[in-house]
């Protein structure tokens, strides 16, 4: 195993009070089962994402010092079917061999007696993930070619691992790929209304919109589900090159548009305005438009795209539901970061936005 490089700062924070856990007993549980997981553990916890709760793991010092990544639910009751740990280490601990771009799990934990919910550790990957600006070592969104690098990774990458084979993954039994689309529609609509806080009228009609314009779905492929750039990271030295894609707690077989349209569903053009939660610098200039990230995605890929306007509607639709469940964890209790308190506002942003999409 290749030793990382000593801790960056902009990496990782001092774990937040209220996310926390027994630090000695995860140790004394991690201890033998993965190298160099007898030396003196120090945790740290990734400042960025705003669901499933990730640390870093650092067994010793100095620059022989091993790190790994503990990834877990986020805090307070989850919604059936997601922020699944025991799917992403299923997932994690073979496509890796098939893509890539996937780290490797090691270890699932379902036991609550030691960390109070169930966790996995996977191998550390070490880069660059933008959310909301372009860091400076991409020129701060002043430089037009890398940030058009930015955009054409998002979409060839994804590109790439829907053309990844299920069963040489070896995950051909994974999901119900049958529909699919329907369930997700429906799945997503119930999500929101365990979530809601208050009425919101064009939520409801957007649910019926959804499904009374059910397209058929093209044949099925691995899905990600939460297709972003923020859950990318590429290398340091060239932003068109991506050495991980994070975050598969949804991963499974189904409609590859649905990752599409998830993806486009957070790719603003220049005459939208950007709800509060925007993980692509989509206005950056030199940035793909969105008509262009499609066009090349259906190149690469060879779909047809005929049916991609209500993907982008779904794939809107989905956003405002996830920024409504963190929300509703905030407004509840079961979190105290203060990131979360605007994300009602921005839920019902994103749900006019959907409103605004449909053809």
């Amino acid at each position: 195993m290749s030793q990382p490089p000593a801790i960056s700062p902009a990496d990782v924070i001092e774990v937040r009070p209220d996310e926390g856990f027994d630090e000695a007993r995860v140790a004394a549980h991690l201890r033998g089962k993965l190298p160099g997981s007898e030396r003196p553990l120090t945790v740290r916890q990734f400042a960025g994402g705003h669901a499933n709760l990730t640390y870093q793991l650092r067994f010793g010092e100095g620059d022989d010092a091993i790190e790994y990544v503990l990834r877990r639910p986020p805090l307070g009751p989850v919604a059936p079917g997601s922020h699944d740990m025991s799917r992403e280490h299923r997932v994690l601990s073979v496509l890796w061999k098939a893509f890539p771009l996937a780290p490797r799990s090691f270890l699932f934990c379902d036991d609550p007696a030691i960390l109070g919910a169930p966790f996995f550790v996977m191998e550390r990957r070490r880069g660059v993930v933008v959310r909301g600006a372009i860091p400076p070592e991409f020129g701060s969104g002043n430089d037009a070619d890398a940030n058009r690098k930015l955009a054409q990774v998002v979409v060839d990458v994804l590109a790439e691992f829907h053309a990844v084979e299920p069963a040489k993954a070896e995950l051909g039994d994974l999901g119900r790929p049958d529909g699919f689309l329907e369930r997700q529609v429906k799945g997503w609509t119930e999500r929101f209304e365990r979530a809601k806080v208050d009425a919101f009228p064009l939520a409801e009609e957007l649910q019926r919109w959804l499904l009374d314009n059910l397209p058929a779905s093209p044949a099925p492929t691995l899905l990600h589900n939460d297709w972003r750039l923020d859950n990318m990271a590429v290398a340091a030295d060239d932003p068109g090159r991506c050495v991980a894609v994070y975050d598969w707690d949804m991963c499974t077989r189904g409609d590859p548009l649905c990752d599409l349209g998830t993806v486009l569903g957070v790719w603003y053009d220049p005459d939208e305005i950007p709800a509060s939660l925007n993980p692509m610098p989509t206005l950056a200039p030199g940035f793909l438009r969105r008509a262009e990230a499609a066009q090349r995605y259906g190149e690469q890929s060879g779909r047809d795209l005929s049916q991609l306007p209500y993907y982008l509607v779904f794939g809107t639709f989905k956003m405002a539901v996830v920024l409504q469940q963190i929300y509703f964890r905030f407004h509840q209790g079961q979190t105290r970061d203060a990131r979360f308190a605007g994300m009602g506002e921005g839920a019902k942003a994103l749900f006019r936005l959907a409103g605004a999409r449909r053809p």
